[in-house]
């Protein structure tokens, strides 16, 4: 693998001052030469008389890897551990690399070019910052990003041959997503062309039409579509009032294993098991559980 050293890439990964520095505005760019120290570990590791194992591996063999440290990373963010947060953010860049190394070694692209198409867009879809585009809210700069991304799909389209038939709108949505993050994501592509409902009571009323079309819906197969749809129709709420969908229902499950965990430590310490308890005394214990919630949050606001 070529080595990153090209001003573009520390531009791109190292530098805080960012363009202002890159274009000689600010302080001297800094020597990273552990990221290209790790570089050329992985090149080494993938070379003729490299590691059999990282030899071996292609982009589809370790896909699954990204996602499973990607979710890692997302742990320790909740859990506001940096330590570990330091950790599998290594992780994920070693997915990075190792993926990069997998294509430059087949001709494909490399690392150089990872970095090169990511700083062009991010430049591209901040025309506010390095541009003479105007914004002042964070709505406005999604705005603005939202936009960008619609012209580029214009202009792909516009290449297109007449032979070849144009990416549709949501082809860029990975289906590999989770559910709620790909309905999203969906949802506010659709938005971007103009469907969409003309106030939020249009989308709660047709959350409403999804739980009565639930409710008389006959079959198994027809329920599990019938609740996709009022899920779908929820997260249309969700976008309304500004709210992830995922991050939410992230929250909620782990709020309930916080409740859980404290439920089990109560009947431990008594010397029972919940699964032993009446669901009156697990109820008394899932108050308790709110109750110390908010006395935390209570203690950390003094």
């Amino acid at each position: 693998m070529e080595k990153c050293s090209t001003d573009l890439i520390r531009l791109v990964f190292y530098n805080p001052r960012g363009f202002d520095s890159f274009c000689g505005k600010g302080a001297a760019m800094a020597n990273h030469a552990e990221f290209d120290a790790f570089v050329e570990t992985i090149a080494k590791l993938r070379a003729p008389d490299g590691c059999p194992w990282n030899r071996e591996q292609t982009h589809a063999s370790i896909a699954h890897n990204m996602i499973e440290e990607a979710y890692e990373a997302v742990d320790a963010i909740e859990a506001r551990d940096v330590a570990h947060l330091r950790e599998e953010l290594g992780d994920v860049l070693l997915q990075v690399v190792l993926q990069s190394q997998i294509a430059a070694d087949a001709g494909e692209f490399t690392i150089d070019d990872v970095c090169r198409d990511i700083n062009e867009k991010m430049v591209r879809r901040h025309p506010h910052i390095f541009g003479e585009v105007q914004a002042l809210t964070p709505e406005e700069v999604t705005d603005i990003w939202d936009a960008v991304k619609m012209r580029e799909r214009e202009a792909a389209m516009g290449e297109a041959t007449g032979a070849e038939k144009p990416a549709g709108l949501l082809d860029g949505v990975p289906t590999s997503f989770p559910a709620l993050m790909q309905a999203q994501k969906i949802s506010r592509k659709a938005v971007a062309v103009g469907f969409e409902w003309p106030d939020e009571a249009g989308v709660w009323a047709k959350v409403a039409e999804e739980i009565e079309e639930f409710k008389e819906a006959e079959s198994p197969e027809d329920r599990e579509l019938e609740f996709g749809d009022i899920l779908f129709a929820l997260v249309n709420v969700a976008r309304w009032n500004g709210v992830d969908a995922e991050n939410a229902l992230r929250a909620t499950c782990a709020k309930f294993r916080r409740r859980w965990s404290f439920m089990e430590g109560v009947a431990w310490a008594r010397g029972e098991r919940l699964e032993d308890l009446s669901t009156d005394e697990q109820e008394e214990l899932w108050q308790q559980a709110k109750a110390h919630e908010r006395e935390v949050a209570e203690a950390r606001e003094a």
